[in-house]
């Protein structure tokens, strides 16, 4: 996929240079945003030329050795390491990673480093994602049911079943889908963005819930479901290999077939 670039006019200013230091033997050179709203300064992008052959092979191992030993105040966010978070989510050369699982040989000598496009931003590569989550409780993520649970047993499914959700359930809610998603750019506000309905959409087919009518009048609406135009972005860059715009296609279909 094309990468996010920055528009010209872009008032993102340079900042602050950190050499490498004497006798550094594998350097690569990191371009991180910088923005500090408390501060009332533009962004800026520092440059840090950091020798990676002391730290792990990957993005995040990067941003820790940067952080612990040439500049504590980079602001980032991590947890797990291992890809299962999604904490680390951010714009890496140009296209939402993970920086866990993201590694630096593969980017050539210098990474540029963003936030996830088009979100607010609380600090440096920490983006705001307090709709995002939002607007994943308005599809109701839980099993909704309508009959009481069996007395001496779970609700079953076969394995057919549950392998149908198998996939749509592996979703770590990282955002790389939906703020890869010029749709959800234009109308964040009132379309769900793919995340979202990714999730709706795991709890539609899932053969325990009966909620399904409920949850498919919900999303019949102008913008929660249909601001989708197949761009295809949120498929080509989600890290667990999932495929959100096949979902979203799955919920129109739904629909059109219960009118009919």
């Amino acid at each position: 996929m094309a990468e996010f670039r920055l528009p010209p006019n872009s008032r993102i200013r340079g900042g602050v240079t950190h050499k490498a230091p004497a006798g550094a033997r594998e350097v690569r050179t990191f371009r991180i945003y910088r923005f500090d709203p408390d501060s009332g300064e533009n962004p800026r992008v520092d440059t840090f030329e950091l020798d990676v052959s002391g730290c792990g092979p990957m993005v995040l191992d990067g941003l820790i050795s940067i952080k612990a030993s040439v500049d504590a105040s980079l602001t980032f966010r991590r947890s797990c390491r291992e890809g299962i978070c999604g904490s680390c989510a951010m714009n890496i050369n140009g296209i939402n990673r993970l920086a866990c699982t993201t590694s630096m040989q593969d980017l050539g000598s210098e990474i540029r480093i963003y936030p996830l496009p088009h979100m607010p931003v609380v600090k440096d590569l920490v983006p705001d994602l307090t709709q995002f989550y939002a607007q994943y409780a308005s599809v109701k993520p839980w099993l909704q049911t309508h009959t009481p649970a069996p007395p001496d047993s779970e609700r079953l499914q076969s394995k057919e079943e549950q392998e149908q959700i198998d996939r749509p359930a592996a979703c770590i809610l990282c955002a790389c889908c939906s703020t890869a998603c010029p749709s959800y750019w234009w109308n964040s506000d009132r379309y769900l963005g793919p995340a979202a309905l990714l999730a709706a959409y795991r709890w539609i087919i899932d053969s325990r819930d009966e909620a399904t009518g409920e949850r498919l009048d919900a999303l019949e609406d102008p913008f929660k479901l249909y601001r989708c135009h197949t761009i295809m972005n949120c498929t080509d860059v989600c890290p667990k290999d999932l495929n959100p715009a096949k979902a979203i296609a799955e919920i129109k279909k739904m629909l059109i077939e219960r009118q009919s």
